[in-house]
C-alpha cells in the first residue's frame, strides 16, 4: 500500500482545527461536542496519522467488551500464554496490555501508536500507561490489546476503552450469552458500523445446549444493525484449564488471527477497510462539531446583544437625565440661586474690581466662590447620574445573562463583581466630568478670544461664564415644575441673556451645543469601557467569526486530498 499524497498534511490540519474548536460556552450540547472533538483528535493522533505514515505496520487488534465478559482470559487463551491478568475485583482500575511479537516490538515501544500513553515493560502499568509485552507466542504482523471495560463504573476506564477502540485496525468485541443485548455494547457496535471499522464479535460463555440458538439471534441482530460482515465466534461455557479456555473453543479465532498475520493482502484489506471508514466518518463527525461551534457563536452573539441593550439603555438614561432638568434640582439649584438668583454674578460683571477682590479673598481664606460651588454641585450631580446608569446597566446585563445559554457559566464566581460598576469607574467618572468642565471653560476662552472688546470682562468672568454654559446644557425644563420652574428657568434666562450680551445669541447656543456634545461623548466612552468587561468575557470564551469556516475548509481539504489519492 502507498501513502495517498497530501493526505497526512490535510489530516493534520483538520486535527489542529478540531483541537482549537472554541467550545468554552456551556450551552446545551456543548459537552457532547467536546467529547466528539476529543474523539476526533485522539483517533487522528492514535490511529489515522500513524497508520497513514506506515500502512504496512503490524495489524493492531483491540479486544474490548463489557465488565466480566472474559476479555483477558480470551487474550491469554488465544495466545496460549498468561500475558495479561484477568480482573478479580470489579471495577478494576488497570492499564491496557499490548502483546506483540519480539520482531514487532520496536513498532509499539515508541510513540507511533497511542502517543499519549507511556510504555511499561515490567509489572503492572499505572494510569496513563500501556503495558507492552512481547512474546514468541504471537506471530509477527499482529498485535493484541486487552482494553479496559467499556461499561466500567470508572470513567477513566470507559474513556480509555473508547480511545483504544478508535485506535484499532480491528475490533474484537467480547460479550456473553447473558449480556449480548445490553445497550452499551450496541452503542459501541453502532459506532463501529458508522466508522466502517473491521469487526469481529466473540460470544463468550454460551451454554452448549443454547449455542446455536443464541448465535443465530446475535447474528440476526448484527445483520439488522448493518454489521453482517462482522465475524462471529462462539465460545461455549467450559471449565478453564490452568486459567485458559479449552483450545478447541478458541481455535477458530486463533486461526483467523494467525491467518491475518501471515497473509499481507488479507491484513492490508482489514487496514484499508478501517482506515477508509475512519476517514469517511470524519466528515459527519466534524460537521457536528461545526454545528456546535455555530451554536457557540449564536450564544456569544446573544450574550453580547444583551450587554449592548443594557448599556444602550444606560446611555439613553444619561441622555434623559441630562435633558430633563433633573440635574438642576437639589444642591445644583441651591448653588445656582446663590450664583445668579442673588444677582452676585450680575453685580460682578459691573464691578470687575470687586470681583477680583472676592477672588483674592477666597484664595486667601480658602473659601470657595459661588461659581466654584455651582461647578462642584454640577460635577457631583453628573457623576451620580453616570454611576446610577452604569450600575443599572451592569445589573441588567447580569440578570439577562443568567437566563441565556452560556451566561451562567461566564458569571460563575463573578456575579458580585459584575452586577455593579467596576472598581475604577468612580475615579474615571470624576476625571471625565472634571475634564468636561475644563473643556467648557476652554470653549468660553476660545469664544472670548475673538471678542477683543470683551477681553477685560472675560478675564474676570471665565469661570462664571463657564458655569452658565454648563447650566445651559441642563436647562431644559421638561423635568421641572412649580417653584423650580420659576427659579431655575427664570434665573437661567437671566444668565443666558448676560452671556448673549457678551458673546451673541448664536455663539451661546453653539457653546451649549458643543458642551453637550462633549459631555455625551465622554459619557458614551465611560459606559463603553464598562461594557467592555462583559465583551471581554464573551470574547475569551466564544468563537471567532472564522472558527466554523476554518473547520469546513479543513474538511474540504481532507476530501480533496482523499480524492487525489484515490
Amino acid at each position: 500500500m502507498t501513502d495517498p499524497p497530501g493526505l497526512p498534511d490535510a489530516l493534520q490540519l483538520l486535527r489542529d482545527r478540531v483541537a482549537e474548536a472554541p467550545l468554552a460556552l456551556a450551552v446545551p450540547g456543548r459537552d457532547e461536542a467536546l467529547r466528539a472533538a476529543r474523539g476526533v483528535v485522539d483517533q487522528v493522533d492514535d490511529y489515522l496519522l500513524p497508520r497513514l505514515r506506515d500502512l504496512d505496520a503490524p495489524l493492531l487488534a483491540v479486544v474490548g467488551g463489557s465488565t466480566g465478559a472474559g476479555k483477558s482470559t480470551l487474550v491469554n487463551s488465544v495466545i496460549g500464554a498468561a500475558v495479561t491478568t484477568p480482573g478479580v475485583l470489579r471495577p478494576t482500575t488497570r492499564a491496557p496490555v499490548l502483546v506483540c511479537a519480539p520482531a514487532d516490538r520496536a513498532q509499539f515501544s515508541g510513540d507511533r501508536v497511542l502517543p499519549g500513553l507511556s510504555r511499561t515493560t515490567g509489572g503492572e502499568a499505572g494510569p496513563g500507561s500501556l503495558r507492552l509485552v512481547s512474546t514468541e507466542a504471537i506471530p509477527a504482523g499482529l498485535a493484541l490489546v486487552d482494553a479496559p471495560d467499556v461499561d466500567s463504573v470508572v470513567e477513566a476506564n470507559r474513556d480509555l476503552a473508547g480511545q483504544l477502540l478508535a485506535a484499532a485496525d480491528l475490533w474484537i468485541f467480547v460479550t456473553t450469552a447473558a449480556r449480548y443485548a445490553d445497550a452499551v455494547p450496541w452503542d459501541l457496535l453502532r459506532t463501529a458500523q458508522e466508522r466502517g471499522t473491521a469487526l469481529a464479535v466473540v460470544l463468550d460463555r454460551v451454554p452448549s445446549e443454547a449455542a446455536g440458538e443464541v448465535a443465530e439471534d446475535l447474528a440476526g441482530m448484527l445483520q439488522r444493525a448493518g454489521l453482517a460482515g462482522a465475524r462471529l465466534f462462539v465460545v461455549e461455557e467450559r471449565p478453564l484449564t490452568d486459567g485458559f479456555l479449552p483450545a478447541e473453543q478458541v481455535a477458530p479465532l486463533r486461526g483467523w488471527l494467525h491467518g491475518l498475520a501471515a497473509d499481507q493482502e488479507q491484513r492490508a484489506a482489514v487496514v484499508r477497510q478501517t482506515l477508509a471508514g475512519a476517514l469517511e466518518s470524519l466528515d459527519q463527525r466534524v460537521r457536528g462539531i461545526v454545528a456546535a461551534v455555530e451554536e457557540q457563536d449564536a450564544a456569544a452573539g446573544a450574550l453580547e446583544a444583551a450587554a449592548e441593550a443594557a448599556y444602550v439603555a444606560a446611555r439613553a438614561g444619561v441622555d434623559e437625565g441630562v435633558a430633563n432638568g433633573s440635574l438642576l434640582r437639589g444642591e445644583v439649584l441651591a448653588r445656582w440661586q446663590e450664583f445668579v438668583g442673588t444677582g452676585e454674578w450680575m453685580r460682578g460683571l459691573q464691578a470687575s474690581v470687586g470681583r477680583l477682590r472676592d477672588r483674592v479673598t477666597a484664595a486667601l481664606t480658602g473659601r470657595s466662590t459661588p461659581a466654584d460651588d455651582l461647578t462642584g454641585a454640577l460635577e457631583s450631580g453628573v457623576e451620580t447620574l453616570l454611576r446610577a446608569e452604569a450600575d443599572r446597566a451592569a445589573e441588567r446585563t447580569v440578570a439577562a445573562w443568567r437566563g441565556l445559554p452560556g451566561g451562567r457559566s461566564l458569571l460563575a464566581g463573578r456575579e458580585e463583581e459584575l452586577e455593579g460598576v467596576s472598581p475604577s469607574f468612580t475615579g474615571a467618572a470624576a476625571d471625565a466630568v472634571r475634564d468636561w468642565q475644563g473643556t467648557v471653560l476652554d470653549l468660553v476662552r476660545d469664544q472670548g478670544a475673538d471678542k477683543r472688546s470683551k477681553a477685560r470682562l472675560l478675564s474676570w468672568g471665565v469661570n462664571g461664564a463657564g458655569a452658565v454654559v454648563m447650566v445651559a446644557v441642563f436647562a431644559s425644563t421638561a423635568g421641572l415644575s412649580g417653584a423650580e420652574l420659576a427659579v431655575a428657568g427664570g434665573t437661567t434666562a437671566i444668565g443666558q441673556r448676560v452671556m448673549e450680551a457678551v458673546f451673541g445669541d448664536a455663539a451661546v447656543r453653539r457653546l451649549a451645543a458643543e458642551a453637550r456634545a462633549d459631555l455625551d461623548r465622554r459619557a458614551d466612552q465611560l459606559l463603553r469601557d464598562e461594557q467592555e468587561r462583559f465583551r471581554t468575557l464573551v470574547d475569551e470564551a466564544g468563537p471567532t467569526v472564522q472558527s466554523a469556516e476554518q473547520l469546513r475548509a479543513a474538511v474540504a481539504a481532507l476530501a480533496a486530498a482523499r480524492g487525489a489519492g484515490a
